[in-house]
């Protein structure tokens, strides 16, 4: 049984390029299992991880608005003109600076893990929030591992072991290009 964490809001991230049933899905578990207040898709422009984006950011959010518009607790937001940034710190830093929101989650997959240690601030944002890790194909073993995992304290770190969701955005372009 997962440990409920009252009166915080999920910030989930990403380009949602494009946003799939399994992030919805996502978004349920954690305000149902969690007890998240609200969540927050926070779309950026571009993941600097990532090429180019296939879909528009117009396209995109549109996309998002209508995947979740029958929650009410999930809210899609673009932020990076208004914090000019896409970083998570940045994002981090306008919910506690701007919306006083101070006991925030972030909501990930095990496969973001391997690399977070490469993100602007990394430090930080694991004192800063409290990350709820979904299960990945091919991830966990690995994510279990990282870098970030052997530093961060136990306590801020929640791991969702979720039934698979087996659809992913670079399936979904795949399967969209062959189509054409």
């Amino acid at each position: 049984m997962i440990e409920p964490i009252r009166n915080s809001i999920g910030i989930f991230g990403g380009s949602f390029d494009p946003p799939h049933k399994g992030h919805v899905e996502i978004s349920k578990i954690s305000l149902k299992q969690i007890k998240l207040t609200k969540i927050y898709w926070i779309v950026t422009k571009k993941n600097p991880f990532k090429k180019k984006p296939f879909f528009s950011l117009k396209h995109r959010m549109s996309k998002c608005k209508k995947a979740v518009k029958k929650y009410k607790n999930i809210k899609v937001l673009y932020l990076d003109n208004k914090i000019k940034s896409p970083r998570t710190i940045n994002v981090i830093n306008y919910f506690r600076k701007t919306k006083k929101q101070k006991n925030l989650c972030l909501i990930l997959g095990s496969d973001n893990l391997l690399d977070f240690h490469k993100w602007t601030n990394w430090k930080k944002i694991v004192k800063l929030t409290k990350l709820i890790v979904f299960s990945r194909k091919g991830y966990d073993k690995k994510s279990k591992e990282s870098k970030i995992v052997k530093y961060i304290n136990k306590k801020n770190i929640v791991y969702i072991n979720n039934k698979l969701i087996n659809i992913s955005s670079s399936n979904i372009k795949k399967n969209y290009l062959k189509n054409f």
